[in-house]
């Protein structure tokens, strides 16, 4: 027994530094806010005016969270820690947006061994300036320190996002029909999946973080650090523009991979064509397949392969819709098209939908992902390489 004092600090928790990072993260946060967002930095709750919903006639709330999974362990290896904050934005916002529905505030939450203000305050920079890109006001958040269930060097973050829609704006399974045409937004690189196969694939191959990769035109850490693109303007422009006559569906992938999440928005009896073939598969996935002997299967079911974002969309607006993506930047392309089986069960220029799964030209049919009674993607063709 010991006649030594404690308190919290000795405890492990240092609160002094926990009001450092405060400090030092408080411009960019500010820089998130617009007129809606109510009181200062450092309150119990964050608040925005939703008087805007008045105009409503049926306002739908829409919220989601997430984390960035282990791509953490890469941030933390660089010792880089501000681009994993858009990371999160990407994967918390862009989760409402494919509703149609509006953010309206975030709040994040970062659980770490000890507080490092510096680090702390990197990665909030990170996550304000993202939720600044994507018009979300981050109105409050959380740094908790866990000395004895975490090491020193350790943490975790995590975010939730709040968005707003018309009813009669709703994007969703509803609105597609067969004819629709389906539309890949390119993502930036890995974005914020699959990354305990990249990390696993790291060690098999021993390769330094450092090392300059000739293809990546980089480091092979930058490249795996890469952040997740950020959709939410582009989407919802792209519904100003066209409205939901135009625009239908769309859908975010993230963990599963591109077939998995797209039958997630299809209806019942829908089957969403993919030609594997329409585009070419970006450097860092085929240096994934490489070094780990991945297979094509393993590899479409875990990482997004270079789309990023999904638009389903009517065939009389789609050339318009590749045309103002391509204009913002992102490169954008057909995929396939919506369809359906017909009356004795066949898929037209495929077959049969029941011999479609296990077909051994490749063909896959995907569907019943996430416990969602909903569509399904038909997958086909061959992928290109660089």
């Amino acid at each position: 027994m010991t006649d030594t004092p404690l308190d919290y600090a000795t405890a492990g928790v240092d609160t002094a530094a926990g009001d450092r990072a405060v400090e030092l993260m408080k411009s960019a946060v500010a820089a998130t806010h617009d007129s809606t967002v109510l009181g200062a930095t450092g309150g119990f709750a964050g608040m925005v005016d939703a008087s805007a919903l008045l105009g409503m006639q049926k306002p739908l709330l829409a919220t989601s969270t997430d984390g960035v999974g282990t791509k953490i362990a890469i941030a933390q290896a660089m010792d880089v820690h501000d681009t994993i904050g858009q990371d999160l934005v990407g994967m918390v916002v862009d989760d409402i947006v494919v509703i149609g529905a509006r953010p309206v505030l975030m709040t994040d939450y970062i659980a770490c061994g000890r507080v490092v203000p510096e680090r702390i305050a990197a990665i909030v920079t990170g996550i304000a300036r993202a939720c600044e890109a994507t018009g979300t006001p981050l109105v409050g958040g959380e740094t908790a320190e866990h000395p004895g269930v975490m090491e020193a060097e350790d943490y975790d973050i995590a975010g939730a996002a709040t968005g707003v829609v018309d009813a009669s704006k709703l994007l969703g399974p509803e609105r597609v029909a067969a004819g629709d045409v389906v539309i890949a937004l390119a993502s930036s690189g890995l974005h914020s999946n699959g990354y305990s196969l990249v990390r696993s694939v790291l060690s098999r191959v021993g390769a330094s973080l450092d090392s300059h990769v000739a293809e990546f035109g980089r480091t092979l850490g930058e490249e795996l650090l890469e952040p997740t693109r950020l959709y939410t303007r582009l989407c919802l422009d792209l519904v100003d523009r066209f409205g939901v006559e135009g625009i239908h569906a769309y859908s975010h992938v993230t963990g599963g991979g591109l077939a998995a999440n797209l039958s997630r928005v299809l209806p019942v009896g829908a089957i969403a064509t993919v030609d594997r073939s329409t585009w070419t598969i970006p450097a860092v996935f085929d240096w994934v397949r490489r070094g780990g002997d991945v297979s094509w299967v393993g590899m479409e079911d875990s990482l997004n392969l270079g789309v990023g974002m999904v638009a389903v969309v009517s065939a009389s607006v789609a050339t318009e819709v590749l045309a103002a993506v391509n204009e913002a930047g992102v490169a954008a392309w057909v995929l396939g098209s919506v369809t359906s089986a017909s009356a004795d069960g066949s898929v037209d220029g495929f077959g049969s939908v029941a011999d479609l799964s296990a077909d051994s030209s490749g063909v896959r049919l995907i569907s019943g992902t996430k416990g969602v009674q909903a569509g399904a993607v038909l997958m086909h063709g061959e992928y290109r390489v660089g």
